[in-house]
Order: C-alpha cells, then structure tokens, then sequence
C-alpha cells in the first residue's frame, strides 16, 4: 500500500450527535492505523461520502442527512479539504448515500423515497439538480414502510445502468441515465421478499452478481446480474442469524472482497460482522462466522484498497475500527481504533 493515493482517509460523522462534520485522516501504510489531521464543518450530518478523481483533481462529496437534503463538494487535491462551492440542494429529505454515474453526482433521498441527479462541472463542483425521480410503494411493516425509503443509489459494474434500493418498498430499481438531459428513466424494477427492509447491495467483482442486504430483515439475498439486459434476478438468500434473530437488530453494510471468496456484512444491535463464503461462482453465500466489529452500532463497513482491512465507523462508540483479515478464512481481526464521535462512514483515496 504504498501507493500515496491509498494513504488518506476522511471520516463522516452526525453532527447532530455530537461529530464534529469530516474529518481527514493520514493512513499508515504498514498496520493500517488512522491518526486524525483535520476536520471541516462546512455541512450538518455529513453522513455519507464518495470520492472521485477528476481532470482537475480529486474530489470528496458529502451528503447532508437533514431534513433540507443538500450535497457539497472539497477539492481535496491539498491537505485539507477545501469547500468547492456553497452546499447545493437536492430537493429531497434526508439524503443518506450518494454516488458518481457518467459525470452527474446521484443521491438516495431516505426520508422522501427518491433519487436525485445533479451534474456536475468539469472540476466536479454539483450543479443544479436536473432530476429527481420519486420512488412509490410500500411494504408490510407500517413504521417502516409506509411509504418509500431510497437508501442506496449507485452504478452497475459496467456503467450502464443506475440501481436504487429501497426499505420501504422491498425493491431494487433498475434506471437507465440520460447523460445530455440529466434525467433518470426506470427500467425495471426487481421486487424481494415483503419486509426485508433492502438497505444497501454490493457487487461480485466479476459484475455479474450482487448482495442485497436486509435491515428489517438480517438476511443477504443474492441476486443473478444481467447487465446487457438491466435485470437484477433473486436466486437465493442467506439468514445472517440462522438459529434465530436477536432482538433489534440493524444490518447495515455488506462488503465483497477483491477476490471474490468471502463477504462481510455490518450488523447494529449485536455489534457484529457476519462473515460469509461465496462459491467460485458467487451464486451460493454461506454464513461461517460472527465477529465484534471493535465498537458500538456500526453504521458503515468499507474494504481498504488494499483488500487487506476491513474499517468499521461505529456510530454509538464513536470511533474508527479497522480490522486485519486473514486472507484464507476471511476472519477479521481488531487492530486498533480511532476516536471519531458519532462515526458514519469511511472513504479511502
């Protein structure tokens, strides 16, 4: 990992639970230890972030998580963030992921169950936004599903296709992207069990399987790839409590890795990661073991680059955990942590 590109990290935090905003973060290259540098505060509840390598530079986006929905943007090219330019709407209530598809910044608007697209400037700075598709539905459990409740938004492996989950209605949506227009068409729309609660997915590095993991419901369910045809098919599920689900329980995040062999998932409530095997061909997901994730609600699970660590972003806590993984049983292991009230998430760059 001595690539300097894989040696910093920003951490993002509620404000509203006493983070204090995004706080960068120097990455030892041989253990993997966080030490913090600095933090910026420009935005409330930066709960999410995404980071992508333009022309001009890289560049940190962030949500805001709050009722008034809006995303920013930090040149991080220098070592401290530096705001690009005035937060900017997104028209939706609470936004709580966000992703970059063929030059447009998408966010998944949890609170008002929709997808928002805003382009973006060739130094990556948001614009406008020239979209916002609304999700409609529901699902069986009437606290949680009442209406629709985009989580997740991001692109296919191969580009083509923006996929959007949702907990409220037990779906995955497939769009296809208007890149000149800026405007989302749905394709298809992949319905999964009632009451899953769907949270977030994550692909098979072939690209041609995905991991949907439930948070009302602790399972993963995989799901056949097509990317030529926009269709996402369920094949299977997998219970991450097989003998019984404890009591509030939260899955959060699912992680693959590199290769393929083995996928992580966070669990809130027990404090956990279940550790799962795929076969070779990422059909057949096997649950194998549960570990302490190092803290308190791990809100985010994120693989380093290097494949070599897992770093959990403990919300309750309020810290940082990374963990080593042992290469052939995908059992991780606490390392270290660093104190990061109300933790959200992590990127790497």
């Amino acid at each position: 990992m001595g690539d300097k590109s894989t040696e910093r990290a920003f951490i993002g935090s509620f404000t509203s639970a006493g983070g204090r905003g995004i706080m960068a973060a120097t990455v030892d290259p041989a253990t993997g230890a966080l030490t913090g540098t600095d933090v910026v505060d420009a935005v409330a509840d930066p709960s999410y972030l995404a980071v992508e390598h333009t022309g001009a530079g890289p560049v940190l986006y962030a949500v805001s998580e709050t009722a008034q929905g809006a995303v920013a943007a930090y040149d991080i090219a220098g070592p401290v963030p530096r705001p690009m330019c005035a937060p900017v709407a997104v028209h939706g209530e609470s936004p709580t992921h966000l992703a970059v598809a063929r030059g447009h910044l998408l966010t998944a608007n949890y609170e008002s169950g929709s997808v928002t697209v805003l382009p973006l400037a060739a130094d990556g700075a948001p614009q406008p936004a020239s979209d916002v598709l609304r999700h409609q539905g529901t699902g069986p459990d009437p606290a949680r599903q009442a209406g629709p409740h985009a989580h997740q938004v991001l692109p296919d492996p191969s580009g083509r296709w923006v996929l959007s989950v949702d907990l409220g209605t037990d779906s995955v949506r497939i769009c296809s992207l208007d890149v000149p227009a800026g405007k989302l068409a749905l394709h298809r729309e992949t319905a999964l069990r009632p009451g899953t609660g769907p949270r977030h997915l994550a692909f098979h590095p072939a690209g041609d399987h995905a991991y949907v993991l439930g948070e009302l419901e602790p399972t993963v369910t995989v799901c056949r790839w097509d990317a030529a045809a926009g269709v996402l098919e369920p094949v299977g599920a997998t219970s991450l409590f097989p003998d019984g689900t404890p009591h509030a329980v939260s899955p959060s995040a699912p992680v693959v890795s590199h290769d393929g062999r083995h996928l992580w998932a966070a669990v809130r409530g027990t404090d956990t990661i279940a550790v799962l095997t795929l076969d070779a061909g990422g059909e057949q997901a096997d649950l194998v073991a549960s570990v302490p994730c190092g803290g308190r609600w791990p809100r985010d699970l994120v693989l380093h680059p290097s494949g070599t660590r897992l770093y959990a972003a403990n919300e309750r806590s309020g810290d940082v955990t990374w963990l080593d993984v042992d290469s052939t049983t995908g059992i991780p292991h606490r390392a270290g942590s660093l104190p990061v009230p109300a933790a959200s998430t992590i990127v790497f760059v």
